[in-house]
């Protein structure tokens, strides 16, 4: 084995751990395979032989990339969670994992271990740089405060501070969706039919009474991202999620029960996610951004 071939074995050995990092960082499972590759080619550019903590090494590596990349995406401003999102410039969902019903696939399993939901990965979304950063590397992976604060440029106590102001904001709006990807799909199939026939009492009875939807269209006449908040308004929207009902092929988004609904081209024009609590839907997202769903891994659904 030459060296090159040794250096991939070894950096292979990392790419999963790696990856789940920069997907919480970053909430895209294309932009996060982008900074695990900048690693490699960094890797590849300097080799390993003064390096005492491979695994270390390239943590802290991807970490400063996915930080370059949130920072490149436009300052945001520092403010409490209810304040903050849908509010800052650029707001858009974060690009879903897509698993068929029986199960998720191995590769995504490390992806979406501690439960890494749409909801989370969207509370995750309203976080400065810097206190994702800490709070992603610190509570998610056991990173200390001593490595991470050089990443950020703070002293370990600022990012310390950093990681708690995001775990408020994080524990905050936590919501524990039941377990049960069956319960979930029989609450979901409910909702859709309901959409379709237009059924609003059977709407509300699905929906808590304080259920937030969010609809992300991108840069399209549509409008950018929306939310709507209330079981009443977001039965009103019925319209909106009866023209998917027939397209919608029911899969896993980010391990919950949701739908993919595709042309008959096979083009995926929406993707909808669901956190479902108590038997009653708290939360709705729905992606209509065609240049982020042209991007997205459906492979899992054509098996």
């Amino acid at each position: 084995m030459d060296e090159r071939e040794w250096l991939v074995e070894r950096f292979e050995t990392h790419r999963s751990r790696l990856k789940a990092v920069a997907y919480r960082m970053l909430g895209s499972p294309s932009e996060a395979d982008d900074a695990v590759q900048e690693a490699w080619l960094r890797l590849a550019r300097n080799g390993a032989d003064d390096v005492e903590n491979l695994g270390a090494w390239l943590t802290t590596v991807v970490a400063r990339v996915c930080l370059n990349m949130l920072r490149s995406r436009g300052s945001r401003r520092e403010m409490p969670l209810e304040e903050s999102v849908g509010e800052f410039r650029g707001a858009h969902l974060p690009d879903p994992i897509i698993d068929r019903e029986e199960g998720t696939d191995p590769e995504h399993e490390a992806l979406l271990a501690d439960s890494v939901g749409l909801a989370l990965l969207v509370v995750l979304g309203t976080l400065t740089p810097a206190e994702r950063l800490a709070f992603v590397l610190h509570d998610m992976f056991a990173v200390s405060f001593g490595e991470i604060a050089p990443i950020v440029g703070r002293s370990p106590a600022a990012a310390r501070q950093l990681a708690s102001r995001a775990r408020r904001r994080v524990r905050g709006a936590s919501v524990t969706p039941d377990a049960d990807i069956a319960s979930q799909r029989e609450v979901v199939d409910a909702f859709l039919a309901a959409s379709r026939e237009g059924e609003f009492e059977t709407l509300l009875a699905v929906l808590d009474p304080n259920v937030l939807l969010r609809v992300d269209y991108g840069a399209t006449p549509m409008g950018g991202f929306k939310e709507v908040r209330g079981a009443r308004d977001v039965a009103g929207q019925a319209l909106t999620f009866a023209r998917f009902a027939p397209f919608a092929q029911p899969a896993l988004v980010n391990g919950a029960a949701g739908t993919v609904s595709r042309a008959p081209d096979g083009k995926p024009f929406s993707v909808m996610g669901f956190t479902v609590v108590q038997g009653k839907i708290v939360e709705i997202y729905i992606l209509s951004d065609p240049d982020r769903l042209s991007r997205l891994d459906l492979s899992a659904l054509d098996d």
